[in-house]
């Protein structure tokens, strides 16, 4: 398809829905779309099967929306959105667009580790000490922070991008940026076996300021953390610029401890993962982002298909055995039965995005039975979750695996936060989403669905603030 006259041309968006992109847009995301169906090919994904024919297209959506801040410039932001305000008018002391002190709080963001393209979450507060009587426009404050979140990203270093754009921008007495950034620990399949108290979570608070909040000891500083201290902010534990911290990004440590067992990754699928790099605008060969692509395939490939099928078809024949029992067995008398918050992680075939939750599980036991372990359970959990999935369908095949291991009275229910709810398109943070399966008794008897349900704690924050 040719480009019109103007350097563009119609696509389709998505469902029929028409759009006009520049050549060079089309360009990118067509080399993303192609880098996509290596990656799953390598996978050993059927790229024409239904759930995942059209994920090349939404992988390359989501990439180019969550990565659109290579695009923008502050400049076309901060343009025109500078506002005369008065200071003080002969008194002692900072007010008004003049020295007053100006926070914002709360601004919920979302960005792409440089160093192995997973998601984390952002909680920005930012402020400035207003000069020269003008004061910016708030929303603004919030659009040039997201410029430089929607990009390939390490916290210090986004905290001190929007900080330098913001003091070149309004020219300010100062500016001062607190992020609290929090990224999703994913483990590898082998892991996740060895260490059931999982931390989900790595979380780090940075700061960087500029003028007359370049000293961290400045008294500029004490008034903005004092302001902060109803959202959670331990000044003593906001790291400065140039201070060093852990590792930041636990997939990097993760990534070589795996590679040592594993050796190399599959040049190709790296090769593709570079190429949607520099389709995002990026130079794969920036020192931080040259081992990028091999931390992301090593990663990808916890989700191998093949990885998972053998050990399921073994486990399920010698893992479970019902008819085991501690006594005598009275096959009338069923008890509800259940294990609560099993934890999973998995990978959306839709938009190759993490998500994440706990799995619930009810059965029917009679007395005389032994109660299906935890661990057998958590095992299946975890089988069915370590692969390209859909939530409804991970609740599905659990409840059918475990259903005919326990004579058919089995109820399900998967709580999880999703990054592809986050990260594009709506971008509802803190938002979860529960599925449900019920077989046997459960189906029918409102009283015993009811019961287990109402046994379902109350879930904890979700989001990783």
């Amino acid at each position: 398809m040719g480009c019109f006259g103007d350097g563009s041309f119609n696509v389709e968006v998505e469902n029929g829905v028409m759009s006009s992109i520049s050549c060079e847009e089309e360009g990118n995301r067509a080399s993303i779309e192609d880098a996509v169906k290596i990656l799953l090919l390598g996978l050993g994904e059927d790229i024409n099967r239904e759930g995942i024919r059209k994920t090349p297209f939404r992988v390359a959506k989501a990439l180019r929306e969550g990565t659109r801040g290579y695009r923008q410039k502050v400049k076309d932001i901060v343009q025109g959105a500078l506002f005369p305000e008065a200071g003080l008018d002969d008194r002692v002391g900072h007010a008004g667009g003049a020295g007053g002190l100006v926070i914002v709080r709360d601004l919920d963001l979302f960005s792409y580790c440089e160093s192995c393209l997973l998601p984390f979450q952002v909680k920005c507060h930012v402020g400035y000490v207003p000069s020269g009587q003008r004061v910016l426009g708030l929303s603004k404050l919030s659009r040039v922070s997201e410029v430089f979140a929607k990009r390939l990203q390490e916290p210090q270093h986004l905290a001190d991008e929007i900080c330098a754009a913001l003091h070149q921008g309004i020219n300010p007495a100062g500016v001062a940026i607190v992020l609290h950034c929090s990224h999703i620990h994913f483990p590898d399949l082998e892991s996740v076996f060895l260490d059931s108290n999982h931390q989900r979570w790595f979380k780090v608070l940075v700061s960087s300021g500029t003028g007359v909040f370049e000293n961290k000891n400045a008294d500029e500083w004490a008034d903005f953390y004092s302001l902060l201290k109803f959202r959670g902010i331990n000044m003593e534990k906001v790291h400065v610029r140039g201070s060093s911290y852990q590792s930041w990004c636990t997939q990097s440590f993760l990534s070589a401890k795996v590679s040592s067992k594993t050796g190399p990754v599959n040049p190709v699928m790296a090769n593709a993962v570079a190429s949607i790099i520099k389709s995002l605008g990026e130079d794969p060969l920036r020192p931080e982002l040259v081992g990028t692509p091999s931390r992301f395939v090593r990663w990808l490939m916890n989700f191998q298909t093949s990885n998972l099928d053998m050990k399921v078809n073994g486990f399920l024949h010698s893992g479970i055995d019902s008819s085991k029992t501690n006594g005598d067995v009275n096959s009338n008398d069923k008890k509800l039965h259940y294990e609560l918050s099993l934890p999973f992680w998995s990978q959306c075939e839709h938009h190759l995005l993490p998500f994440h939750g706990v799995v619930h599980i009810g059965y029917l036991i009679s007395d005389g039975y032994i109660p299906v372990g935890k661990s057998t359970l958590q095992s299946i959990v975890h089988f069915y979750g370590f692969k390209l999935q859909v939530q409804e369908r991970l609740t599905r095949q659990i409840a059918e695996t475990i259903s005919p291991l326990l004579d058919g009275d089995v109820i399900v229910v998967v709580e999880a936060s999703h990054t592809c709810m986050i990260s594009r398109g709506i971008e509802k943070f803190g938002s979860s989403t529960a599925t449900i399966a019920v077989l046997g008794r459960f189906a029918t008897e409102l009283t015993l669905r009811a019961s287990f349900l109402e046994s379902i704690p109350s879930p904890t924050s979700s989001d990783g603030q």
